[in-house]
């Protein structure tokens, strides 16, 4: 017998998510002045920001945390106003957005993609609305624009001229590929829009190597902050599972039938299980996350800090504990048996997002689940050379090439047995 979902208002959604996004906000006025935080910004927006950048290093801790609230405000405000219902990729976007702003998104080179997004809804003569979420998540590609602007020696007014253009031909391109590649790894990656930045990065990546333009290898990483950072995303994970079980009606009842879910489409927790449901999810899988990231000994920085948020993010499209774990566990072993440092900041955020193959541990168990975690494992550090670090999505974009393997080989012999 299923359990209906209990209602939650838009209003009420909305203010939930728009208090975290204020009270990420406030700590970048603790860590530096005002002062601070506008020159850091500056330093952020002129940076490449290819992978890996961690704002953190880039800029300074405030600026870093300021233009990640920023950014997940704005995209709160856009989803407003183009009164969009508040469901799980509305919240998985918002959240990814707000994580990938700590190193490699900023308040300049979003807009451009966002934009042609818009252009390309305009030409189709449909709502915005219906494209927002592939808008929002198709900023993985906003390297492209600070490389073009700041990165690959042009007149600074000619760059940031070029940069736009380009941005906004990368937006027009996202709806129609994003939506034909869904086939390509058959739903079980839930990054779809990080899989088809990879093959527009790898495009226009293709395009400047010809002309002997590439993008700087960047390995920059954040260290000494674990304990400050884990007493306060340990108060905002905790406070998501008590603020769940208040709109839960005081319970935990249907959080069970949302661990059955496999994480495919049809995958919105917040529309199948409900918002409070969903909320619970998001905060133990945001414990979960951190304390993955403390137990390896790794470092709570721009990048994993990232990870993490985009692990609560999709927690209300897709991702739970059930799901999650094998993959996790087969892209550590991949790790440990290899030449790769599980602590590593690279390795570790990548363990993180490796998630997006949570469908397939949901759909064919345990073991297929850890199979596919081991090999994405060993893919995911050769994919980056392809887009040049213009990707943000760099996991998305192997998940999809993991999927697109694996899926095959498993129906395969699945077919086999019961022939």
């Amino acid at each position: 017998m299923s359990i209906k979902p209990v209602q939650i208002n838009e209003k009420t959604k909305y203010i939930i998510i728009s208090m975290y996004a204020i009270i990420m906000l406030f700590p970048s006025f603790f860590f530096n002045t005002p002062y601070e935080i506008l020159e850091g910004l500056k330093d952020i927006i002129l940076s490449p920001s290819t992978l890996v950048s961690d704002y953190f290093v880039v800029g300074n801790l405030g600026a870093a945390i300021f233009n990640s609230s920023l950014i997940m405000i704005i995209t709160i405000v856009l989803a407003i106003f183009n009164k969009i219902k508040l469901n799980g990729p509305v919240i998985a976007s918002i959240f990814t957005l707000a994580g990938f702003a700590h190193f490699g998104k900023n308040i300049y080179n979003v807009w451009a993609i966002i934009f042609g997004v818009y252009l390309y809804s305009l030409i189709k003569k449909e709502k915005f609305s219906n494209y927002i979420v592939i808008a929002f998540f198709g900023t993985s590609l906003a390297p492209l624009i600070s490389n073009i602007s700041f990165e690959f020696g042009f007149n600074p007014f000619l760059g940031i001229i070029l940069a736009n253009i380009c941005g906004i031909i990368a937006g027009l391109m996202f709806a129609p590929l994003a939506y034909h590649f869904k086939g390509f790894h058959m739903d079980y990656n839930l990054y779809n829009v990080g899989f088809t930045a990879g093959i527009i990065g790898t495009l226009f990546m293709s395009l400047f190597r010809a002309f002997g333009l590439e993008s700087e290898s960047l390995s920059l990483a954040a260290y000494g902050y674990n304990h400050i950072f884990t007493t306060y995303y340990l108060i905002m994970f905790v406070s998501m599972i008590i603020i769940g079980f208040v709109f839960n009606e005081m319970s935990f009842k249907g959080y069970k039938e949302l661990l059955q879910s496999s994480g495919k489409s049809p995958n919105d927790f917040v529309q199948i299980n409900g918002f409070g449901v969903s909320l619970i999810n998001m905060g133990i899988m945001g414990l979960l996350a951190l304390s993955y990231i403390l137990l390896i000994g790794a470092e709570l920085n721009g990048p994993t800090i990232g990870g993490i948020l985009t692990v609560v993010g999709f927690s209300a499209f897709g991702k739970h504990p059930k799901n999650s774990i094998p993959i996790v566990l087969g892209f550590f072993i991949g790790v440990l048996i290899t030449i790769r440092e599980p602590s590593s900041t690279a390795i570790a955020f990548s363990a993180l997002f490796v998630t997006a193959l949570a469908p397939i541990a949901g759909s064919f168990g345990v073991t297929a689940g850890m199979i596919a975690g081991f090999f994405h494992s060993l893919i995911v550090t050769n994919t980056g050379y392809l887009h040049g670090g213009l990707n943000l999505y760099n996991n998305g974009f192997t998940a999809g090439l993991v999927a697109a393997i694996l899926v095959p080989l498993i129906n395969s012999f699945k077919n086999l047995k019961k022939s």
